[in-house]
């Protein structure tokens, strides 16, 4: 049965169809603050991974400096405390964990730990230094591999090739081999 009389008639469908847009206005609304926060948490992402990726270059540029510290000769050998420069060409903080060189007549080793270079930084290390005299002036560069911690707390191990002939650890070791030549 019909009733005509009644005045303030809605078909049933006006109040599912409201409901229904309501919906889908919350669906589009919660799509676009998801697409907006995971935009957000990728670009969070990108910037810390290049961050990192920044943090892990190292670069390291070392230069022989006095070894007239103190030392010792024996017949044929000797045994000098000297300086290394170093200078941080990197992006990051590095610090110097291990210093140590070796080939047939020379040993470098550091001391103890390095130090700490921000970028652009230089410091001194202090270094042992042996070399047997008859041997050890060779016109090749010596290979120095460096332990090194980066800003992300990772160890790397690098080396950097130096040039003995010419520094002040090949002058003040052979003034000190002369007596035994």
């Amino acid at each position: 049965m019909i009733d005509l009389d009644e005045q303030h008639h809605q078909p049933a469908e006006l109040g599912s169809t409201t409901a229904d847009r309501l919906l889908t206005v919350r669906l589009v609304a919660a799509f676009v603050v998801g697409a907006v926060l995971g935009g957000l948490a990728v670009g969070e992402w990108r910037d810390s991974r290049a961050e990192q990726e920044r943090n892990a270059v190292v670069a390291l540029v070392a230069l022989p400096v006095s070894a007239n510290l103190g030392g010792s000769s024996a017949q044929g050998s000797v045994e000098l405390s000297g300086q290394l420069t170093l200078i941080n060409t990197g992006p990051a903080p590095v610090t110097v964990r291990q210093v140590r060189a070796e080939r047939p007549g020379v040993v470098v080793r550091s001391t103890g730990e390095g130090p700490t270079l921000p970028p652009g930084g230089t410091r001194q290390l202090l270094v042992e230094l042996n070399f047997e005299c008859a041997i050890a002036f060779q016109p090749e560069p010596l290979s120095i591999r460096f332990s090194v911690e980066s800003g992300d707390k990772q160890v790397t191990e690098i080396g950097y090739p130096v040039a003995l002939v010419g520094s002040d650890w090949e002058r003040d070791a052979r003034s000190m081999c002369a007596p035994h030549a």
